[in-house]
């Protein structure tokens, strides 16, 4: 079985929809290889100024090891490279797997599927085509469009399809800011962003039309600092993924903002198959239709939590927030989800001496056990903000972010919550500030995300 699996992933044509640009001096794409066979790249791309005029240029050279090597360096200031094609041809008698990604800044984005290349094969992307590979006959059997944008699904024409798997995931919620105070009082920090939904259907090709609009939800927004010696704002909910009028994949709820007196921090709710999940309030928010109170089955919406627990997981539908007790105690992270989008973490608190009391990192994915997604936020006299969420692959979604760090230095602000991945992570909640120092702004909830598969 295995290896006839192989054989057809071996000819997969691939769509990857709008162009893939380099705008700063910081963004580079990279390839991933896991053999070490022989791969020669050449990358065609031209540079455009402010003055509008295009500089055509080629990047070539040899990968020879399992490595990721950068083979399009960033741009000059001031100037956007676009990418006009890529070519990975594999020259060696091994087969090799190669995977294309843009790394923006240190934060990663998957542009195509990992490959296997077998010896001779030839994997290719033109813009406005997508992804090609190219097997020793030049056959094509499936088709791939992966989504990390809104765009057009197309039907393939260059073969008779009759089926289609869809992978397609909600946006994450947004984190909840978190609270500014200097008194011996509690104050809370923000509550996770739940995670959005994750759809996986198989249908005929005959059931859908020639082309289909594919909208990607954006992320819920994070919540914002209130005013010195105030509570934070809540995050807001992450919107649904269309595929057309025939699928939707629902967002997750909002964390609440931190409050500044002892009272419940509600995580959002995970996004179900049947609504989208909850803001959370002095109770976690509930989750999308059908509603699990905790860990969830099938395409349930997990409710946010409440307190430092770690029964907010789910199956296909998206993994509560992270939840912060009405007495703060550390470690509060994000449920995790097989498929759907992780929960945001819970930001860093204050106790009534005060003293720090930390938050929780988000909730991982293709696990049923809560945190391990992006790392929680340091606390002390200069916080940090919590880890971004890893994004979603065709193995699970997007991971949820991390707390944000607090302290209770005089006058500093509490740290930024993380960003929930790409493919519905619920952003991290912001971290308690020392009045006149602001709380930290939630993070913001992880993009939609769209997979096509077509046979």
């Amino acid at each position: 079985m295995k290896k006839i699996l192989l054989g057809l992933l071996l000819l997969l044509s691939v769509s990857s929809f709008g162009q893939i640009l380099l705008t700063n001096t910081t963004h580079t794409i990279e390839a991933v290889t896991t053999t070490g066979g022989d791969i020669d790249y050449e990358i065609n791309y031209s540079d455009e100024t402010s003055s509008g005029v295009g500089i055509y240029s080629v990047s070539r050279g040899a990968i020879t090891t399992a490595t990721t090597t950068t083979v399009l360096a960033a741009p000059a200031s001031s100037t956007t490279r676009i990418v006009d094609r890529m070519s990975f041809r594999n020259i060696d008698v091994i087969d090799e797997t190669v995977t294309v990604k843009v790394d923006v800044s240190g934060t990663e984005t998957f542009i195509s599927i990992p490959f296997t290349l077998t010896p001779n094969d030839h994997l290719e992307y033109l813009k406005g085509n997508g992804w090609t590979l190219y097997s020793a006959t030049g056959a094509a059997i499936s088709n791939v469009q992966v989504f990390t944008s809104s765009g057009n699904y197309n039907k393939p024409t260059n073969f008779n399809p009759t089926t289609l798997h869809i992978f397609l995931w909600g946006a994450g919620g947004g984190g909840g800011a978190g609270a500014s105070l200097a008194t011996a009082t509690v104050a809370k920090g923000g509550g996770g962003g739940g995670g959005g939904s994750c759809i996986i259907r198989e249908i005929l090709a005959s059931d859908v039309t020639s082309a289909v609009t594919v909208t990607l939800g954006n992320g819920g927004t994070a919540g914002a600092p209130g005013a010195a010696g105030a509570a934070g704002g809540d995050g807001g909910t992450g919107q649904s993924s269309t595929f057309g009028a025939y699928f939707t994949a629902f967002g997750g709820g909002g964390g609440r903002g931190g409050a500044i007196s002892a009272v419940v921090t509600g995580g959002g709710g995970g996004g179900g198959v049947a609504g989208a999940g909850a803001v959370g309030t002095t109770s976690g928010g509930a989750g999308g239709l059908p509603t699990a109170a905790s860990n969830g089955l099938s395409e349930q919406g997990v409710t946010g939590g409440v307190a430092t627990a770690t029964s907010q997981n789910s199956h296909f539908g998206g993994a509560g927030g992270a939840g912060i007790n009405t007495t703060p105690t550390a470690g509060a992270v994000g449920g995790s989800s097989f498929y759907g989008g992780g929960g945001g973490g819970a930001g860093g608190s204050h106790s009534n001496v005060p003293a720090n009391v930390a938050g929780g990192a988000g909730g991982r994915t293709g696990s049923w056990t809560a945190g391990g997604g992006g790392a929680v936020g340091t606390d002390g006299a200069a916080p940090t903000a919590g880890g971004v969420g890893a994004a979603a692959s065709t193995l699970a979604g997007g991971a949820g972010g991390g707390g944000g760090g607090t302290t209770v230095t005089a006058s500093t602000n509490g740290a930024a919550g993380g960003e929930g991945g790409q493919g519905g992570g619920g952003g991290g909640g912001g971290g308690v500030g020392m009045n006149p120092g602001l709380g930290g702004a939630g993070g913001v909830g992880g993009q939609g995300y769209c997979i096509v598969i077509t046979n």
